[in-house]
């Protein structure tokens, strides 16, 4: 196995270069977790690996809650499918809230402030109810619980870990919380271990070949707990050693002759975030000229599996603007390939690009 035949072989697994499913949830299990902050650029990212999606399906798949929105894995959103949620929020969220422990002593959020928040929550939400964030501080307030400065984003992310709350449908462009236990009433429980190795099963499935640094940065777990995940796995995964570094992957992995397609990557795709080294993405001579703090946190050009740019969008007209910027010349092949991208997502939008 090459450098070349890892890229090739992420861009299949992720379901980049080939899709193999039409449903967002199908699609957010095979994954794993996706991450999420940014949410239009995370609907693009669906909207990728999908056959022939649209941005309105993702939107209602979302509104529907097929698929969740909630902090897990790391201290960050990711989407999540409806069967999921729980056992992956118990396999990860002890790691987030020790992760957090200073914040909560310098907002003076003690066990006390959190639990009165617990239960002002579930009275709140109790029904069916989905409110947005103004609506559910001045909920908490009546219940003494002060939601002034960043004591707000924090009680509702401790409340996500506590599975308390979750994402529920959006409200016109706001975002709402709703009641876990109803969202997501038949979710899996699995104790740790089953966790851990469902869990790791799917990362190096879906994001293979990967070394275990890269899986306990994706999953916020020890490299202890990635060592023991893939152990529990051996018999489905497969090893090669490039470098000195040992990949795993599994495998029924896919198997495609190297991908002509370019990609509109939007910031924190899967892609790029999901793994620790980042060096096979992107030469270092390119990765000094990326904006804005690197590759994570720009939208990028893929092509031949490498960031070959970064690109923008805007609105005008009732239409969509994207500027590129070029990170190294593209042959023809190449420039063809992100022209095509960049029909896929008007398509995907639903606007025409100018």
């Amino acid at each position: 196995m090459t450098q070349t035949d890892i890229l090739r072989l992420r861009l299949a697994n992720q379901n980049l270069s080939q899709q193999q499913f039409n449903n967002p949830a199908d699609l957010v299990s095979w994954m794993g977790a996706m991450q999420a902050q940014d949410f239009y650029g995370a609907k693009w990212a669906l909207g990728l690996r999908l056959k022939n999606s649209l941005d309105s399906e993702i939107e209602k798949a979302f509104n529907e809650g097929a698929i969740l929105r909630t902090h897990v894995l790391r201290p960050t959103w990711h989407f999540v499918s409806r069967d999921d949620i729980r056992w992956m929020l118990r396999l990860t969220a002890k790691r987030i809230i020790a992760f957090m422990a200073s914040q909560y002593r310098q907002l003076e959020l003690d066990a006390t402030i959190i639990k009165r928040c617990n239960a002002a929550l579930r009275k709140t939400l109790k029904g069916g109810k989905h409110l947005v964030r103004n609506e559910i501080a001045l909920a908490l307030n009546k219940a003494g619980v002060a939601t002034d400065g960043l004591r707000f984003i924090h009680l509702m992310m401790r409340a996500e870990l506590d599975e308390v709350i979750c994402s529920g449908p959006r409200t016109g462009k706001q975002f709402t919380y709703a009641l876990l236990n109803e969202r997501a009433p038949n979710a899996k429980s699995l104790n740790r271990n089953e966790a851990l190795a469902e869990l790791s099963l799917r990362y190096f499935k879906s994001h293979g070949p990967a070394t275990l640094k890269d899986f306990a940065w994706w999953s916020g777990l020890t490299i202890a707990d990635a060592r023991d995940g893939v152990e529990m796995n051996k018999s489905k995964l497969m090893k090669e050693t490039i470098e000195r570094k040992s990949y795993w992957f599994a495998e029924d992995s896919f198997s495609n002759k190297r991908s002509t397609k370019a990609f509109l990557l939007p910031n924190y795709d899967e892609y790029l975030v999901a793994y620790s080294d980042r060096s096979l993405l992107i030469e270092d001579e390119h990765s000094k000229k990326t904006p804005r703090g690197g590759v994570l946190f720009n939208h990028s050009i893929i092509a031949d599996g490498k960031v070959v740019g970064t690109w923008q969008r805007s609105f005008k007209n009732n239409k969509i603007v994207i500027e590129k910027k070029l990170l190294t010349s593209l042959n023809a092949t190449q420039q063809k390939s992100v022209d095509v991208a960049m029909q896929r997502y008007s398509k995907f939008i639903g606007m025409e690009i100018r």
